[in-house]
């Protein structure tokens, strides 16, 4: 990592820890994201994007150890799940009983998915743990691809912008169900 990447990653990870919202590039399009265990931000967040509570939120990491905490997978889903990571696959796994409703909202299960993108794998790694990942938009609206486009959608919302180029992919990330390896969402 050189000296800018670092630093930028450095003041990503102190604004999450401050309690703020970051976007940052992903897979495919800019995220928007948070400490998953800070409520009050995670709840602005969901007020921002007008997104529902009960949807629930995806994790994003940047290994496998990061999301273990959350979900509690068999042995039969582990095998069905870990030969897309890293990469732009979500995955639906069951969660750990003590993991709050406002990321599974009304959900036993929690979205979750070990990122490919090297900014996000940096920004987990530097942080520590997973985050939130929901896209950098208002409910029903289209996803930002830039920075410039995070600005116009949130200008009055004070988050922090990790800049950085999306890795590319035109469509949202496909979802899966760990249980049964179905299809929720196509990529």
């Amino acid at each position: 990592m050189n000296y800018h990447s670092h630093f930028k990653i450095r003041m990503a990870c102190h604004a999450l820890k401050q309690g703020k919202l970051l976007a940052y590039p992903t897979e495919s399009v800019y995220g928007i994201g948070c400490d998953p265990l800070n409520e009050t931000t995670v709840m602005h967040l969901l007020s921002i994007k007008q997104r529902p509570l009960h949807k629930g939120l995806i994790l994003i990491a940047s290994d496998f150890a990061q999301l273990q905490p959350y979900i509690n997978p068999s042995p039969e889903m582990l095998l069905r799940i870990m030969p897309g990571w890293p990469g732009p696959i979500t995955w639906v796994i069951p969660a750990q009983t003590w993991v709050p409703d406002y990321l599974t909202g009304k959900h036993d299960s929690l979205a979750v998915r070990v990122s490919a993108h090297p900014l996000v794998r940096q920004l987990c790694d530097y942080y520590g743990g997973a985050i939130v990942s929901t896209s950098a938009n208002i409910s029903q609206q289209t996803p930002a691809r830039s920075t410039l486009a995070v600005h116009k959608k949130f200008k009055a919302n004070n988050i922090h912008i990790l800049a950085g180029a999306t890795g590319g992919h035109k469509q949202a990330t496909a979802i899966y169900n760990a249980l049964n390896g179905l299809c929720l969402r196509a990529s």
